[in-house]
């Protein structure tokens, strides 16, 4: 979304990105030397990377933000922005994401998470080498809720000729696209983060409606319609306490979550459509 020709112009805005920390790029238990390294890396939560990004746009000499646009576990921490920091932020763009990580997402995050951490290899998180077996089955526990019901109707494991079957979907696909590209403490912290989002505990003591009620900023949330992570109802339960400062538009298709990621043109074309419309109102 980020380029001169995209719907984040850096010819037309002055464009930052964060890494969330335990991400790999950022602060993570993989590059955080003892005594906080591994398993010893402390819990995150989104409040803690949005005060730090925070810091890092005032050492920038930034004083207002036009708008903080994020998708899935970046789409939670727009939420946080008009919250934390209610006079700094004008405007904030949800894609596929909640204010409030729901009990059905916190169920499914045990699943991959229990698949990481009893398999044979992760010795506690004390491992010496990339713990195959768990990081393995965390990609196969994670591999059916990324898409959804719908597309598997319409693409199957095929994806477009790609994989001969779905053996070869799964080790290819999500075992494949987490071995070597991902760490198993790092990707713990992050589930972590991701379960305990509430945007209501950093003022409101867990009153969600009264913590969105009390938002000033503009919002446009888009969930995608066939999200089995951030289902749309979950925005449009959300939508009933933002006063009229936000509108719900759902994006009408069936690559369920993956659609705010950039899996395909159609979709794509359609958050820019959107958020071009929303940043010049």
């Amino acid at each position: 979304m980020v380029g001169d020709d995209k719907v984040l112009s850096t010819k037309k805005y002055y464009v930052v990105t964060f890494a969330l920390f335990s991400n790999g790029e950022s602060s993570s238990p993989s590059n955080t030397p003892a005594p906080y390294n591994g398993p010893y890396f402390p819990a995150v939560s989104y409040e803690d990377n949005i005060r730090a990004q925070y810091a890092v746009l005032q050492k920038l000499g930034i004083k207002k933000v036009f708008a903080v646009v994020g998708f899935s576990m970046g789409g939670q921490q727009a939420y946080y922005w008009p919250v934390v920091y209610p006079d700094y932020v004008d405007r904030y763009v949800p894609i596929c994401g909640s204010a409030r990580t729901s009990p059905h997402n916190k169920c499914f995050l045990e699943g991959p998470k229990a698949a990481l951490t009893a398999s044979k290899d992760f010795l506690d998180g004390h491992y010496k080498s990339e713990p195959q077996h768990g990081i393995r089955a965390f990609g196969r526990a994670y591999s059916a809720w990324a898409y959804g019901q719908t597309w598997f109707r319409e693409h199957g494991y095929l994806h477009g000729g790609k994989y001969p079957d779905l053996e070869s979907f799964l080790r290819e696909e999500w075992e494949g696209g987490f071995l070597g590209s991902w760490d198993a403490n790092d990707l713990l912290t992050l589930l972590n983060t991701w379960s305990t989002g509430d945007v209501s505990l950093v003022k409101n003591g867990g009153n969600l409606e009264q913590c969105l009620s009390e938002i000033n900023a503009k919002g446009l949330i888009m969930p995608s319609k066939t999200d089995l992570y951030f289902p749309p109802e979950d925005n449009m339960n959300e939508l009933k306490s933002l006063q009229n400062s936000a509108r719900l538009v759902v994006i009408d298709t069936v690559w369920g979550h993956m659609a705010g990621g950039g899996a395909n043109e159609a979709d794509d074309a359609f958050i820019a459509n959107e958020i071009t419309k929303f940043f010049e109102e």
